[in-house]
């Protein structure tokens, strides 16, 4: 039975929470220095509410779900338990926090760093990760299956974490605000909010599942829904003059600098 741990009970550690909640043979434990959302997240996902120090003495993976300026702290109050322990890993969501800066906080340790997004509370999440040399085959193997649930994950260097996580990561926010606006302007043309919202979110689905299905560069896949002298040509129009694509490329560059500061 694997035994999974979350220090935090944030948006972000909730939503991992309930994603790893549903592999089979493991036991889920939570913590949060507000002990009320933590029973109450406890509650709804059948798991155990704990100490952070019980956390570290039991859990084979041990997600510190906490903001990344205070990592260290929280560190602080368990490093000394994980000296005396093997055959298990600190999971780090902190964003900005290098695995080098992790070690210095829990010395010994096999350390994943991971940045998923929030739709991985739904299975549809998409998780970065890297590992240092502590993190052996099993472990790493283990790790991937009880994220099995969360949606995709890959492993990539970690000099690519903050960048791709600038893109996944940050991403979807970008998405809300452009599904939103997808549906003010069917609002301002005359539909109902709720049939616009569901509309604009439904279309959104199908073309990055049509993206993915297809392979096909999206720049084709936009000029193949555009009819000569058509409507959908004349948005697309209107999008570029609003700078549409350089301020959705601008959006993901300055949420990869601010990255780069938070850890400072």
């Amino acid at each position: 039975m694997t035994k999974i741990g979350f220090i935090g009970a944030g948006n972000m550690g909730s939503a991992l929470a309930k994603a790893t909640s549903l592999i089979e043979n493991t036991e889920l434990y939570i913590y949060d220095k507000d002990e009320a959302k933590a029973n109450a997240l406890a509650k709804e996902l059948s798991a155990t509410a704990a100490t952070n120090e019980k956390i570290a003495e039991i859990c084979d993976f041990i997600f510190m779900a906490v903001k990344p300026n205070i990592i260290k702290a929280a560190a602080g109050e368990i490093s000394d338990i994980l000296k005396g322990r093997e055959n298990y890993a600190v999971v780090s969501m902190a964003a900005g926090v290098s695995i080098l800066s992790l070690e210095g906080a829990f010395p010994n340790s096999p350390i994943i760093r991971i940045m998923p997004n929030t739709p991985v509370a739904i299975g549809r999440g998409m998780t970065l990760f890297c590992k240092n040399d502590k993190v052996n085959d099993a472990l790493a193997g283990e790790f991937v299956r009880i994220m099995g649930k969360s949606g995709e994950i890959d492993e990539l260097p970690e000099k690519l974490i903050d960048a791709a996580s600038a893109v996944s990561g940050c991403g979807p926010a970008f998405v809300y605000m452009f599904i939103e606006a997808l549906a003010d302007g069917g609002v301002e043309c005359g539909l109902p909010r709720d049939k616009a919202l569901a509309y604009a979110a439904e279309t959104l689905i199908g073309a990055a599942e049509t993206l993915k299905a297809s392979g096909k560069h999206p720049g084709e896949l936009k000029d193949a829904v555009c009819s000569p002298g058509g409507s959908t040509i004349a948005g697309v129009h209107a999008l570029e003059a609003g700078a549409f694509r350089a301020t959705a490329q601008e959006a993901v560059v300055a949420a990869y600098k601010k990255t780069l500061t938070l850890a400072k």
